[in-house]
């Protein structure tokens, strides 16, 4: 297929691979715009803030859900609604969010819930509440990233029901990161 380029001088044609007008830059392994968050950093939560979980099972535990990626992600220990929330030393503001979950073997509905709240006394309030259907034969990934705009986060709680109330379902959480 020959194409004209409706830019450049009457005479200059060019096929699918002979592109001769567009500039380039070939990134290499860099992260793209949507990869980075914003021009600013992941947050390292393991140095701002400490955890607390309802359960965790052997081998899969909460902080490997702050590596980024690396690891084996939290799994609960028991089945139903679990909580998994972050205690800052000192106020944060959070502009973006990003939450990874897997589920490769049960079809389920699961939803989540993340809360705020700038006090410790203060009533969390929400920030996203969100469902999602996995299948074994479809959908077996749940990948968020939502702009936010939190300022003073003292407190920032995810709670997640694995099987919308049926309470058999074990909850699980690849990654979490905040920027």
């Amino acid at each position: 297929m020959r194409l004209r380029c409706p830019f450049a001088a009457a005479s200059v044609w060019w096929t699918g691979r002979d592109n001769e007008v567009m500039r380039k830059r070939v990134l290499g392994s860099t992260l793209l715009p949507s990869e980075a968050a914003n021009g600013h950093e992941w947050l390292k939560l393991q140095d701002l803030a400490e955890v607390e979980v309802t359960s965790e099972a052997d081998g899969y535990p909460i902080e490997t859900v702050f590596n980024f990626g690396a690891g084996p992600g939290w799994r609960a220990a028991s089945p139903g609604i679990q909580r998994i929330r972050l205690v800052f030393d000192q106020p944060q503001s959070i502009r973006r969010m990003r939450l990874q979950f897997n589920e490769p073997d049960v079809a389920r509905t699961q939803e989540f819930t993340v809360r705020w709240s700038g006090y410790s006394d203060e009533l969390l309030k929400d920030v996203v509440r969100q469902q999602w259907n996995f299948s074994p034969n479809g959908s077996t990934a749940e990948s968020e990233d939502f702009a936010i705009d939190l300022k003073r986060v003292s407190i920032l709680e995810l709670t997640i029901d694995p099987d919308r109330g049926a309470g058999e379902a074990l909850a699980k959480l690849a990654d979490w990161r905040l920027a």
